[in-house]
């Protein structure tokens, strides 16, 4: 079975800057899509980025131009660089991949997640 885990979250002020992280217990990256999503208080999940095997990116039209999600196959890590960030953006962050080159849906049961807090 394929585990992600989520880390890198925290409290930040509003325009800060986080970095998360995304790590499998095996080598996933190379050959599955896969993607950011974030849920908030009361809210629906809603998905943020996405990134192909490839390394084709779709983002959420809320993050576009300040969060850039990113892979690193060879250490199976994929990444969600967050600038500018806002108090809507505040969220319990997660990751989850698809099965293949392509974003779909996501396949994996949902982790813990990461919590971003951003402050006004």
């Amino acid at each position: 079975q394929v585990q992600l885990v989520e880390s890198g979250g925290g409290l930040v002020q509003a325009g800060g800057s986080l970095r998360l992280s995304c790590a499998a217990s095996r080598t996933i990256f190379n050959i599955y899509a896969m993607g950011w999503y974030r849920q908030a208080p009361g809210k629906q999940r809603e998905l943020v980025a996405t990134i192909g095997s490839g390394g084709s990116t779709n983002y959420a039209d809320s993050v576009k131009g300040r969060f850039t999600i990113s892979r690193d196959n060879a250490k199976n890590l994929m990444y969600l660089r967050m600038n500018s960030l806002k108090p809507e953006d505040t969220a319990v962050y997660y990751c989850n991949y698809d099965y293949g080159p392509l974003w779909v849906g996501p396949r994996a049961y949902w982790g813990q997640g990461t919590q971003v807090t951003v402050s006004s």
